[in-house]
């Protein structure tokens, strides 16, 4: 297992609950300080709800299997309407570097759930 192996759950849970800042840091961004997109693009309005309630339910892990499939959609959905229009398939050229990251790290956390130090463990769920 190695010297850090024994830190594995400990990095996990910090992974998860900084996943789901990020990703709900834009939720409420959107949401308190208006949107970056214009208003009638009916998506953005689906991600604010998904991000201002997903990520706080990630952050404390709780029916973690499932919003992290939701949230990891919502990035994919996002990538695909919002960074593949501005600059192609390349994140590095849509600026699409997060989105992409959270996609795949939230895909990777609905495999896995809340972990050991969640929610989820303490209610029997994980």
């Amino acid at each position: 297992m190695g010297f850090l192996g024994r830190y594995s759950d400990l990095a996990y849970a910090l992974m998860r609950i900084v996943f789901a800042f990020l990703f709900m840091s834009h939720g409420y961004q959107r949401v308190f300080t208006g949107p970056i997109i214009p208003s009638d693009f009916p998506p953005l309005g689906v991600a604010n709800i998904i991000e201002v309630i997903a990520g706080p339910l990630l952050l404390v892990g709780l029916f973690t299997p499932l919003v992290a499939f939701i949230a990891s959609g919502e990035m994919a959905v996002a990538y695909f309407l919002a960074h593949v229009p501005r600059g192609g398939l390349i994140p590095l050229f849509n600026m699409g570097e997060i989105t992409v990251a959270l996609c795949f790290g939230f895909l990777y956390i609905a495999t896995r759930g809340g972990g050991r130090y969640s929610l989820d463990a303490m209610l029997g769920r994980g």
